[in-house]
């Protein structure tokens, strides 16, 4: 289980990051996020929402209804221009601390 803290500072570059990838809809981004860490984070809608909306009034998504061959209207999210500047910058700040995290832990014998 993540820690409140990691999941608040991962949240942002990893919707942008599966944004990144198409657009998408609240639970097919919880459900890509799950995947991709393999079960170790699992979000709730709760997570999810305020994340999105944050994102949307700060223009780095934009979001729009669509109707799918089910007939049920959802809400999609998918990247602007200023969201992938923000993701460039957030993928290289992350880059930067994982190296740092990596150097630093390498020497260390087995923690758990």
């Amino acid at each position: 289980m993540f820690s409140r803290e990691l999941t608040a500072a991962s949240t942002r570059p990893l919707v942008l990051g599966i944004l990144a990838r198409g657009e998408s809809y609240g639970y097919e981004i919880i459900q890509q996020v799950k995947e991709l860490s393999g079960g170790s984070i699992e979000w709730s809608e709760g997570v999810l929402y305020p994340v999105l909306h944050r994102l949307d009034r700060q223009q780095l998504v934009e979001s729009f209804w669509r109707t799918s061959e089910q007939g049920r209207r959802r809400k999609y999210y998918r990247l602007t221009a200023k969201g992938r500047r923000v993701l460039a910058a957030d993928r290289e700040q992350w880059k930067t601390a994982l190296a740092a995290l990596n150097q630093l832990w390498a020497p260390i014998p087995n923690l758990t």
